[in-house]
């Protein structure tokens, strides 16, 4: 039998997230995500990872990822000791 543990997030730390892209963001528009790491992927999208150290400044993202009429993709949590770089290959 499987035990599931409820367990509770450290929301008192920065997390790692990566917002994925429809299109490439264009290097005009990357000041806009400063401290961000920007990928442009083999298949015409973006990737932008960082840290984030609330809730609050990752709807800040997402609402200038709004704001340039980007297409978002997904955001994704990146949880401590896995590899940073998902889907970065494509």
């Amino acid at each position: 039998m499987t035990k599931t543990i409820n367990q509770k997030m450290d929301t008192s730390q920065p997390m790692i997230y990566q917002i994925r892209l429809e299109e490439h963001l264009d290097r005009q528009r990357t000041d806009w995500f400063e401290g961000l790491a920007i990928t442009r992927t083999d298949n015409g999208g973006t990737l932008i990872t960082g840290q984030v150290v609330d809730q609050a400044a990752l709807h800040g993202l997402l609402k200038k990822v709004r704001d340039l009429g980007l297409t978002l993709i997904s955001v994704i949590r990146v949880e401590p000791g896995q590899k940073q770089a998902l889907g970065a290959q494509e």
